[in-house]
């Protein structure tokens, strides 16, 4: 009797393992929602003192194509928005305020009290004409300085009319993004209005209500800062040849992507310390020389300018990639 053979399953082949096939997931991010930081594998970023004496730097290093750029800038605010007049009688009011305060400190607190009152009025205009060239000369001056701080970062040598013939090509593209950073400040805008609505009506009267109202306040405020912190890079992407709006809004959402707070916080650092050396020079001035002291604050206010885009501009170059700086 023979036996049975058993089948004898065949052997299968071992499959090598292959390390170098293998890929870990990269993690995902998305926006408004809880998740484990990720952190970006490019280097760490400068500080914001850094880029900031950086900035400073670019513009000294090439003055004359600055200082001629931002001389055209305030002869034509001047013209045009402007005019010769001063529009506030700041002598009358510092005279008014410290006779209301009598103490030792009087002085200080008013020049203090007058600073913020041409802080908070310095874009104020008198006609919707003057509006209109304010912003016509603010687009026109930005496209020009950005021009000149992208060939001054690639050490070529322009002029001032190279700047304004040259970098008024990207001009309807910028708009557009312009008006996109302007729906990004909606959320703002509704908050603030809601606010001294709230305020002026006297419907947050004891000190948890104003908590809540100023909490609303500023989770609107951070919700418009959350998407202007990628948004304003933008703008100096959309000047690069072929550059379409949205295109150039994704790919500066690439750019602060898993550092975006970092950004808004350098972004933040800006307007704070132009606000403090404005303060520096400023208070000494009302103090002492109070004719002077509002047509000093007008020339630092277009000088500003030039510093606001030679910093984000640097930034912005910062964010790139190695390769494409």
């Amino acid at each position: 009797m023979s036996k049975t053979s058993k089948k004898i399953p065949p052997k299968k082949a071992p499959i090598a393992a292959n390390k170098s096939s293998r890929k870990i997931r990269p993690p995902t991010y998305s926006s408004f929602r809880l998740s484990k930081r990720i952190k970006h594998p490019g280097p760490p970023l400068p500080s914001s003192f850094k880029l900031f004496k950086t900035a400073i730097r670019r513009l000294v290093a090439n003055k004359k194509l600055f200082f001629g750029i931002m001389l055209i800038y305030l002869l034509l605010t001047i013209m045009l928005v402007k005019g010769l007049g001063v529009s506030n009688n700041l002598p009358a009011i510092k005279s008014a305020l410290e006779e209301a305060l009598t103490d030792g400190d009087g002085k200080l607190i008013t020049s203090v009290a007058i600073f913020g009152f041409l802080a908070t009025s310095s874009g104020n205009v008198e006609s919707e004409t003057a509006s209109i060239y304010q912003s016509m000369l603010l687009v026109i001056i930005s496209l020009a300085l950005i021009w000149a701080l992208r060939q001054a970062h690639a050490n070529s040598k322009v002029g001032i009319r190279d700047a304004f013939y040259n970098g008024m090509s990207p001009l309807i593209p910028f708009i557009i993004v312009m008006l996109v950073i302007g729906l990004q400040l909606i959320p703002l805008v509704i908050g603030t209005t809601i606010y001294g609505l709230v305020v002026g009506n006297g419907l947050a009267i004891n000190l948890g209500e104003k908590v809540v109202w100023q909490l609303l306040l500023g989770m609107t405020g951070l919700l418009s800062l959350y998407m202007i912190s990628s948004s304003i890079f933008a703008l100096y992407v959309v000047t690069l040849p072929d550059m379409r709006p949205m295109q150039a809004l994704r790919s500066a959402r690439g750019l602060v992507r898993h550092r975006r707070w970092s950004a808004m916080r350098k972004v933040i650092f800006l307007p704070v310390i132009l606000v403090l050396l404005a303060a520096i020079i400023m208070v000494p001035l009302i103090l002492y020389v109070t004719p002077v002291a509002e047509w000093t604050f007008f020339v630092l206010t277009m000088l500003s300018l030039a510093v606001v885009h030679s910093y984000m501009y640097g930034f912005y170059r910062e964010l790139l990639p190695h390769e494409k700086r």
